[in-house]
C-alpha cells in the first residue's frame, strides 16, 4: 500500500509524522489491534467490532469500500520519528456523500453553486455504518490527550495539503469531538434512539418500567409479529454457514434495492465477515414453513449490540419491529449487554423502549466563506436538536412514577 509523509509535528513524547495509507492492509493486524477499542478483550476502552481490523479489511477486500465505489482509503498513521505507531484514523477520500448518514448535500450544493469544488472530501468514518465509535484511535500505553491532538492536527494538515474542501469525522465519541473542536473543527449533533439495559434479568423486567398502555401494546405487537407460524432463530459463530448468508443476502438485496436503489454491501463481504469475525455477529432470522423469510444483522461488542441491516422476502405485520428491535433487547438482556444501538433514524423506536441519544460529529471546512456559513447553520441545528431531545425525553413510554436516574 502507498504511504507518504503528509506532515510532522510534536507530541508530549517527542516528534511525530503523519503518513497516509491507501488501504487498511498498510497496518498489520497486530498494529491495529493495539489501538484502543479495536480488539476483543480491550477492557479499558471497550471493544467495538465495527472498527476492528476484520470488519474494515472485509469492506476493502470485498470491493465495497474502494476507489471504484467512491471510498478510496486514506487512513492516517501518526508515527514517531522511528516509525512506531502512536495512533490512527480510519479515513477515506470521497467523491460523493453516499453511505454516510450525516448529510452534507446542502453544503455541497451551495458551495458548488458559488463556484467551489466540494468533492473530493475526506470522510473519517466506518463506511455505511451509522454507529458511534472511536475515530481518533490511540495506541495503548500512549498519552491519549497528546496523540488525539496530534491526530486532529494531522487531519487538518492532510486536508490542506490535498487541497480538498473539507474533512468530516462522523459518529464520533464525544471525547474525540472535543479534541477536534480544540483543533478548529465544527461540532454537529443529531439524534438516534438506543435501548439501555438497566440490569434487567428478563424482558418482563423491562416491560415493568413501561406505562401500562404501552406494555400491553408491546405484548400484542410481539404476538402478532409471530403469528402465521413464524419463529425466530439467533445465529452466531459456527451457525453462520454460507447457506445462511445466501438467505440473508437475498433479504438484504430485496429491501436495499427498494430503499436505496443500489445496496452498498456485496455477497462476498458477508462471507468475509463470517470467516473473520463470526463470534462478533448475531443474525436474527425469522422462519416460516421451514425456510427463512427475514433477518437482521447485528454486531456484538464488549458492552453493546450494534444493529445494522435488515431485509425480508415476505411482508408480515410488525415483523420488522420484532426482528430488529424486540429481539435485540432480548439478546442484550440475555448477554448482559448495556446498550443496543439500532441504527439511524426512526422515532418509531421510541415507542418500543429506545431512548433518544445525541450523536456527535466534527467538520473541518477549509474555505472561510463556506466555513462561516456552515458554522452558523450548525449553531441553529444544535439548538433544534437540543430542543427536540428535551421534547422526546418528556414523551417516552416509561412510567412517570419511576425515580430519576
Amino acid at each position: 500500500m502507498d504511504q507518504g509523509d503528509e506532515g510532522d509535528g510534536q507530541t508530549a513524547n517527542g516528534a511525530y509524522a503523519i503518513r497516509v495509507a491507501s488501504g487498511i492492509g498498510a497496518f498489520t493486524c497486530a498494529e491495529w489491534d493495539g489501538l484502543g477499542g479495536t480488539a476483543r478483550g480491550d477492557i479499558e476502552n471497550g471493544y467495538n467490532p465495527l472498527v476492528s481490523f476484520a470488519f474494515l479489511s472485509a469492506l476493502e477486500d470485498s470491493g465495497c469500500a474502494v476507489r471504484r465505489t467512491g471510498w478510496q482509503g486514506h487512513h492516517l498513521r501518526l508515527e514517531t520519528a522511528q516509525g512506531k505507531l502512536l495512533g490512527a484514523i480510519p479515513c477515506y477520500l470521497k467523491s460523493h456523500s453516499q453511505g454516510e448518514y450525516v448529510f452534507d448535500h446542502g453544503w455541497s450544493d451551495a458551495f458548488e453553486r458559488a463556484g467551489g469544488r466540494y468533492y473530493p472530501k475526506l470522510q473519517c468514518a466506518v463506511p455505511f455504518t451509522p454507529v458511534t465509535g472511536p475515530r481518533l484511535l490511540v495506541n495503548k500505553g500512549e498519552d491519549s490527550r497528546a496523540v488525539k491532538a496530534g491526530l486532529a492536527a494531522g487531519l487538518k494538515a492532510v486536508t490542506e495539503k490535498l487541497g480538498v474542501s473539507s474533512a468530516h469525522v462522523t459518529f464520533a465519541q464525544l471525547r474525540d469531538v472535543e479534541a477536534l473542536e480544540a483543533a478548529g473543527f465544527l461540532h454537529r449533533t443529531d439524534q438516534q434512539f438506543h435501548f439501555f439495559n438497566e440490569g434487567y434479568s428478563t424482558y418482563d423486567d423491562f416491560l415493568a418500567i413501561l406505562a401500562s398502555r404501552k406494555r400491553k401494546a408491546m405484548k400484542k405487537e410481539r404476538r402478532e409479529a409471530l403469528a402465521h407460524g413464524i419463529s425466530i432463530d439467533w445465529l452466531t459463530g459456527k451457525d453462520l454457514t454460507e447457506r445462511v448468508w445466501d438467505d440473508f443476502f437475498a433479504f438484504y438485496m430485496d429491501t436495499g434495492s427498494r430503499k436505496w436503489g443500489r445496496p452498498y454491501l456485496s455477497r462476498e463481504f458477508f462471507s468475509m465477515i463470517g470467516e473473520r469475525m463470526a463470534d462478533d455477529i448475531l443474525l436474527v432470522m425469522a422462519k416460516r414453513n421451514g425456510r427463512y423469510i427475514a433477518g437482521a444483522i447485528n454486531f456484538i461488542g464488549s458492552d453493546a449490540l450494534y444493529g445494522r441491516n435488515w431485509g425480508c422476502i415476505e411482508d408480515h405485520p410488525f415483523l420488522h419491529f420484532e426482528v430488529c428491535y424486540h429481539q435485540a433487547i432480548d439478546f442484550a438482556i440475555y448477554r448482559k449487554l448495556k446498550v443496543v444501538e439500532a441504527g439511524a433514524q426512526g422515532e418509531h423506536k421510541r415507542a418500543r423502549g429506545y431512548r433518544p441519544v445525541t450523536m456527535h460529529s466534527a467538520h473541518y471546512i477549509a474555505h472561510p466563506g463556506l466555513r462561516n456559513a456552515v458554522a452558523d447553520y450548525l449553531r441553529r441545528e444544535r439548538r433544534e436538536v437540543e430542543r427536540m431531545a428535551g421534547y422526546l425525553q418528556e414523551h417516552t413510554p416509561f412510567r412517570k412514577d419511576l425515580p430519576d436516574d
